[in-house]
């Protein structure tokens, strides 16, 4: 599940159980909780820091859960449907939310797990452990429309979409970063909580608004945005000016 603590201006969003940390309904409706607990106590300057503990960042689905709740009714695949439409609103909360935010990646960050690390404005990952994969190709699944709009929105080169989508290249963070898919690479998991944390203080610090900070993310993202079902709130002043 998740844990949210606040230190100041900034929230710290864990993914607390030593495992794979697979996105189910329950570790999805704990994440989304925790989003709009964030939301509800930001001020101006706040920021948003998620990391996760033990040796994954995320593994991506969880498909034996997808299995075990067929038993009871329906299939595998009707279970995996309802996981991937239950993700796609918290994907949406994290490109809405009124403050920066920043994937401390600490471990392995697979299919959907890549995407919620991408889901955040700066993503920072450890050197000595850990890869990014987009499994679904190796696995016979094609991907949701809102994980290619979030590939094409934050990764600006085509080939390396390329390698992501239909090549299933796992990524160590040197390659990562030097294909522009991360922002810095640092040499244990707790150095880059570390580094997070430095980065997010840097933020606070400019004590932006942080409606005009979300719509201005907003209109960076039309496409993910339309496929999120996100609007845009135009021009917006704020109360400083």
């Amino acid at each position: 599940m998740c844990t949210l603590e606040k230190r100041g201006e900034i929230f710290f969003l864990t993914l607390t159980a030593d495992d794979e940390h697979r996105l189910n309904p329950a570790l999805i409706d704990s994440l989304r909780s925790a989003l709009r607990q964030a939301k509800d106590q930001s001020t101006r300057g706040s920021a948003l820091i998620t990391a996760a503990r033990g040796k994954f960042f995320s593994n991506g689905f969880d498909l034996a859960w997808a299995q075990s709740a067929a038993a009871g009714g329906g299939s595998a695949h009707d279970q995996l449907l309802h996981m991937v439409e239950m993700f796609r609103p918290a994907v949406a909360d994290l490109i809405a939310l009124p403050m920066p935010t920043i994937a401390a990646v600490t471990g392995h960050a697979a299919a959907a797990g890549m995407m919620l690390a991408l889901s955040h404005d700066y993503v920072l990952m450890r050197s000595d452990r850990g890869v990014l994969y987009m499994s679904e190709l190796d696995l016979g699944m094609t991907f949701p429309d809102y994980f290619t709009a979030l590939v094409r929105s934050k990764v600006g080169s085509s080939a390396t979409r390329r390698d992501i989508l239909l090549k299933a290249a796992k990524m160590r963070a040197a390659e990562a970063v030097a294909m522009g898919i991360i922002d810095s690479v640092h040499d244990s998991g707790e150095a880059t909580v570390e580094a997070a944390v430095r980065l997010a203080e840097e933020l606070v610090k400019r004590k932006w608004d942080g409606e005009v900070y979300a719509d201005i993310r907003k209109s960076l993202y039309p496409e993910l945005c339309g496929v999120l079902g996100l609007a845009s709130q135009g021009v917006i002043a704020s109360p400083r000016l």
